[in-house]
């Protein structure tokens, strides 16, 4: 049996090595590493996929969603709503923009935001809500979206984990994760569902004005060289980067049946066992992309499943560990235990196993066996 990896990036590469080459070796030929035809390309071609108006390359998926903040002029002191179970990222840029976070719990179900958690936290402060779509599954944009209307809030989406996503609405229609908020932010850091092989991001919109300022944002505030109009950053895609995601992003959706495919068997094998929750797959609209395939491991010993499985050479991990309101950094008065059920159950039950495009049966038999061997 070939070696089982939490992300399998060798393997990936071996099959799409020559397109991948050749990509950046036109990078090479032509000595434009910082807003080249590379980036210009992807940038049309992401826009095309994601149908959506706007994609602005930048460097990294946190500074995509710091920029798109700055690009809503939200003010010091403006109260944002987010996650408390997810990535730091998300609540980080919050305040380093001097805004304030507002962390609230998730739902048991899907663990992504929680809509109740949403309404309950609003004050005449809420200026934005940021969901999550956690581990590749995207939110409930319809109620979030409802909710940013009624109260005249931005809604800034964090798409780091589920490109290429669908979000199903109730009249039918669908609509990629990341596209249906005021902006959208997402990483290509290289263990994403469309990953480059450095640090990357994008932010999306539909909106003409706040794209025009976001493009000046990322490039130190100019739209004309030397004439700084804005308050800027400097975050911008370099070419090397675009080149790989020209490669990759026509397999996207590939990529992502891939793990469509390895969660079903995943959950098949271990369906039924009363110490498992496998997450939800849902076979008609696309809405879960995989980027983790996260257990919640129920009435057993969590961290000793975790460290047989490590014993038996199957890397895995908890995402995450500690919610983001017991953190040294955003603790608050504000917040009490008892405002986070959800998150603080989670916290002791989650366990992320390997997930990528290249998992075969053999290797999904082995990891699925030695669970239930040890959960017996």
């Amino acid at each position: 049996m070939k070696k089982i990896q939490m992300v399998d990036l060798k393997s990936q590469y071996d099959k799409i090595a020559v397109t991948v080459n050749a990509s950046i070796q036109e990078v090479l030929n032509t000595n434009t590493y910082i807003n080249g035809p590379q980036v210009h390309q992807f940038q049309k071609s992401l826009e095309e996929y994601l149908d959506v108006k706007h994609v602005i390359p930048c460097a990294n998926g946190t500074d995509a969603l710091q920029i798109a903040m700055m690009g809503l002029d939200l003010k010091p002191g403006d109260e944002v709503i987010t996650a408390d179970f997810t990535f730091a990222a998300t609540v980080e840029v919050i305040a380093l923009l001097q805004l304030t976070p507002v962390l609230v719990d998730v739902d048991l179900y899907n663990m992504n935001i929680s809509i109740e958690g949403i309404k309950k936290a609003i004050t005449p402060k809420t200026k934005a809500i940021v969901p999550v779509h956690l581990f590749g599954r995207a939110a409930n944009m319809e109620a979030i979206m409802a909710i940013a209307k009624e109260h005249n809030l931005y809604v800034i989406e964090d798409n780091a984990q589920a490109i290429g996503a669908n979000c199903k609405f109730s009249d039918g229609t669908k609509k990629k994760a990341g596209t249906i908020g005021h902006v959208g932010a997402t990483s290509f850091f290289p263990s994403k569902n469309l990953g480059c092989y450095g640090d990357g991001g994008a932010i999306f919109t539909n909106d003409d004005a706040l794209a025009h300022k976001l493009r000046g944002i990322v490039n130190h505030g100019m739209y004309e060289r030397y004439h700084h109009d804005v308050v800027g950053v400097n975050s911008r895609l370099d070419s090397i980067q675009a080149a790989v995601l020209n490669a990759k992003l026509p397999l996207l959706d590939q990529y992502g049946k891939a793990r469509q495919d390895a969660a079903r068997k995943y959950s098949a094998a271990l369906e039924g066992h009363k110490n498992i929750i496998a997450p939800f797959i849902c076979d008609i609209c696309d809405c879960h992309v995989f980027h983790q395939y996260t257990l919640r491991i129920v009435a057993s010993d969590r961290n000793g499943l975790m460290q047989h499985l490590l014993d038996k050479g199957i890397p895995c991990a908890i995402y995450y560990p500690i919610p983001l309101h017991s953190q040294k950094a955003y603790k608050d008065a504000r917040y009490k235990e008892e405002d986070f059920p959800v998150t603080n159950q989670l916290v002791t039950e989650v366990l992320s196993l390997p997930m990528h495009t290249e998992l075969d049966d053999e290797q999904i038999k082995y990891i699925t066996d030695s669970i239930l061997e040890f959960l017996k």
